[in-house]
Parts: structure tokens; sequence; C-alpha cells
């Protein structure tokens, strides 16, 4: 009996070892495209830089000077529902792939049972005489057995299906990098333009102080038999017009302090941020930027990873084709009585391997693999899309931020022109040279121009926030940063 244990042992062992070698070559493996190729360098980056490039911390906010901001930032990533929603995720995905491990171990099951079995209503047998009646007493049975099983992994079908759930996994982890660099943009990009609603706001709050004492300049002109009605009705008119610009500002400047509360995880009622009517600095772009950049961002990093597992799911399927190789092995005791149940008469055992093959399926199978290659496609045309918009999202914003610059300039010049006019235009009005009608027109392009100057500097600062989420953070394509200080220019012309 010993003997034939070991001849059993033996030929499991021997099939078992065939069936190791075999699943090492994971004949269902498929492998994925190339990672999409980038140009070696941006279409609106200039080689060499003219100047250094100001340089860029981790925590690449910190580069626009604002404590308020850095606090902001910091607050975001522990309040946010949208980066909670990606941590849970990745929870979700990590136990798909402990499933997955836990798939390839062998199982082992332990039980105890008691039945008592017998004949309620007897038999019966002829005989000479009549017919006799006999019953059957009932009989016990206690079981004490374990069951062990393992499935082979011949074909790779489970490596596959972990090496899916392990590129899941990354592709979670890089969600949440993803996530949490456009929370950090949305928080910044809103932040500037709430404090061009600031700036907004005192420009406007300014304005309608100038106007009400053009109003009276020009009630008082009338009255004195110099100037018209309509000269005063025109001043009114301006007056008005600008109190309902600044009603219309407020306003708006609350929506946006209200969307930092959201972000911040927090009730609008529970965020009061004081009024600042400075906007933060603008730093300067380097003229070239490697497009290798586009590398370290993690929403690219996550699509590639997601094609790693849409390939490795082709496997999975593939493997469904072939047959199910398993071991299974069982031993217990079974007697009539609880005692003496360890005994060893009462020792069953059985060991064995089976091969199961789906003979007919309907399709099934073949339409599994057809759906696995299309899911496959569809993951790396989304790829492959992804890295063609990234590049565009750079390539524009690198166009924005330079050309933004130089409106700001331009705007800056403008602006010290309308000033310089509306002053020389009311000296003229207080001296009776000129009709009021000048006056308007001097302080609508007066304050035309320093509204436009806040816009575009905050379409700045907003084009610089997108460029450096685009590139992830960084526009440094090194690991240590430059120590140039950078050229700032003042808040205000």
């Amino acid at each position: 009996m010993q003997l034939s244990i070991k001849k059993t042992l033996c030929a499991l062992v021997s099939c078992a070892g065939m069936c190791l070698l075999l699943s090492a070559c994971a004949i269902t493996a498929v492998s994925p495209p190339a990672p999409a190729t980038a140009p070696t360098q941006f279409k609106e980056a200039v080689q060499p830089p003219a100047t250094p490039a100001t340089p860029v911390p981790d925590n690449w906010w910190t580069v626009f000077n604002d404590p308020v901001l850095d606090d902001l930032e910091r607050r975001v990533l522990v309040g946010n529902e949208s980066l909670k929603t990606s941590l849970a995720q990745i929870a979700n995905v990590r136990a798909t792939l402990d499933a997955s491990y836990s798939a390839r171990e062998p199982t082992l099951s332990a039980g105890l049972a008691a039945t008592r079995t017998g004949n309620a209503l007897g038999s019966s047998s002829a005989s000479a005489s009549g017919t006799t009646t006999s019953t059957q007493n009932p009989a016990n049975n206690v079981a004490l057995n374990a069951t062990a099983g393992w499935e082979l992994d011949v074909w790779g079908r489970l490596s596959q299906a972990i090496q899916g759930a392990q590129a899941n996994v990354q592709a979670s982890q890089s969600d949440l990098a993803a996530a949490t660099l456009s929370v950090q943009s949305t928080l910044a990009q809103t932040y500037f333009s709430m404090r061009t609603a600031e700036a907004q706001k005192a420009l406007l709050e300014t304005t309608v102080q100038a106007y009400e004492k053009s109003l009276q300049l020009t009630q008082a002109r009338r009255f004195g038999g110099v100037a018209t009605l309509s000269d005063e009705l025109q001043a009114r008119t301006q007056l008005n017009t600008a109190q309902a610009q600044l009603a219309d500002i407020k306003a708006q400047r609350a929506q946006f302090e209200h969307a930092i509360a959201v972000l911040l995880g927090v009730p609008p009622s529970g965020l009061t941020i004081a009024a600042n009517a400075t906007l933060p600095e603008a730093v300067d772009v380097p003229q070239f930027l490697p497009s290798a950049l586009l590398q370290r961002r993690p929403d690219i990093a996550a699509a590639q990873s997601r094609v790693q597992a849409a390939y490795a799911q082709i496997g999975v399927t593939d493997a469904a084709i072939f047959p199910t190789v398993s071991l299974s092995a069982n031993i217990g005791y079974s007697q009539d009585s609880l005692s003496n149940l360890l005994n060893a008469p009462n020792l069953l055992w059985t060991l064995g391997a089976s091969l199961t093959q789906s003979i007919l399926d309907g399709g099934v199978r073949a339409q599994a693999s057809a759906q696995a290659r299309a899911a496959a496609d569809l993951a790396t045309s989304s790829y492959r899309q992804l890295v063609l918009t990234s590049l565009q999202e750079v390539e524009d914003n690198l166009v924005l931020a330079t050309q933004l610059k130089s409106e700001v300039q331009w705007q800056e010049q403008a602006l010290q022109a309308a000033r310089k006019n509306l002053e020389i235009t009311l000296d003229q009005y207080r001296f009776g040279t000129v009709s009021y009608l000048n006056v308007t027109t001097a302080q609508t392009a007066a304050f035309s121009a320093e509204s436009t100057w806040l816009t575009v500097r905050n379409r700045e600062l907003a084009a610089l926030d997108i460029l450096l989420k685009n590139v992830a953070g960084r526009w440094d394509s090194g690991s240590s940063l430059s120590t140039t200080d950078p050229v700032r220019r003042n808040a205000a012309p």
C-alpha cells in the first residue's frame, strides 16, 4: 500500500512539474504595442534658452510666492472629496490584485459531518407460509475529512490575470496623482480668478468715487450755467453703470470663494478668505522645454498602464480556450460512531488529477477573446490620443504664456497713456475748453485699459498654471534645481 501511495505521489509531482514548466512559457501572453513617441522638443519652445528658467520646486504653486495660496494647497490635499474617491479606488484594485494572487495558491478545506440514516417503512419478503415484514435499524456515520485542491496555471491564465491586476493598480495610483495635480491646478486657477475679481472690485470702487466727483462737478457747472443737462445725464449714466458692474463683480468674487471652499471639502459658509486686491507675480517660462517632460504626466502613465492591463486580459481570455488542469487530494476518517474515529482502519484518502475541457459553449470563449482584443485596441487608441492632446495642451499654453507676457507689457503702456489722457481731459473740462463727452470718453478708456490689464494678467497666470499642470508640475528636466533668481515684474504699472 505504501508503495502504491509513493508511486501515485511521484506521478502527481511529475505532472505538476511539467505543468508548471508549461505555465512558465505563458503561451497566451500578448505583448502590448510600444509606447507612443513624442518629438524631441515642443514647436513653441526655442532652443537654446535665452534666459535661465525660474526654478520650480516639487510644490510647484509656491513659485507664485503667495502664502495664502500655499495654505490652501496644503488643505486641499486633506479635505478634497475627489481625492478620497481616488484613494478608495486604489484600495479596490489592490483587493482585486490580492485576489488574483490567491487564485494561484492551493485551497484547503476541512469538515466534520455526522449522519443517521434508516428505512422508516421497512421491507417485505414472500415465503411459503405467507408474507414476512422486517424492519432495518437506523445506521450512524461520522466523518472527518480535509480536501485540498490546486489549479495549475498551465496556459498562463492566472499569471496574466495578476499582470492585469498589477497594471490596474499602477493605473489607479497614477489616477490619484493626476487627480491631485488637477485639483491643485483648479484651486490655483480659481484663486487667481478670485484675486482678479477683488482687483476689479477695487478698481470699480475707485471708479465709482471718481464718477461721483465728476457728477458733482458737472452739476456745479450746470448750476453755474456752464454745463448742460445732457452733460449731467452722461455723468449719471457713467456712475450708475459702474455701480451695476461693482455689484456684479462682488457676486463673482463670492462665487469664486464658494468654489474654493468646495475644493477644500468644506461648505461655503465654513471658509472666509481675506480680500487682497493684489494678483500673484507671474514667473518666467523657459524658452526650451523638452517633450520628454510628458513622460512624467500621471494621466499618460495611467493610460499606458490600462493598455498593459487590456493586453493581459487578452491572455486571460485566450487561456480559457485550453483545458483546466487541477490536482486534488482528500483524506479523512469515517465510521459509525465518534469514539475511536481517528483509528487507522477508518482512514480514507484519495489523490488525483483532472483535465477539464469545454467542448461546446456556443462561441462564448471566442466572443470573449474578440471583446478583449477590441478593448485593447480601444485602450491603445485612447492612450495615443491622450499623448497627442497633451502635446497640444503644452503647445497652446506655451504660446499663450509667451504672448500674454508681451500683451501685459503693451497693455501697461496703454494704461499709462489712458491715465495721462484722463488727467489732461479733466483739466481741460474744468477750464471749459472741452465738453463733458470728452471726459466721458477719457474716463471710459482709462477704466477699460485697467480692467483689460487685470484680465490679461489673470489669463497669464492661468496659462502658467495650466502649463505647469501639463508638464506634471515641473518644467526642469533634471533632478536638481537652478539657483538663478526669477526675474519678476512689478505688481502694478
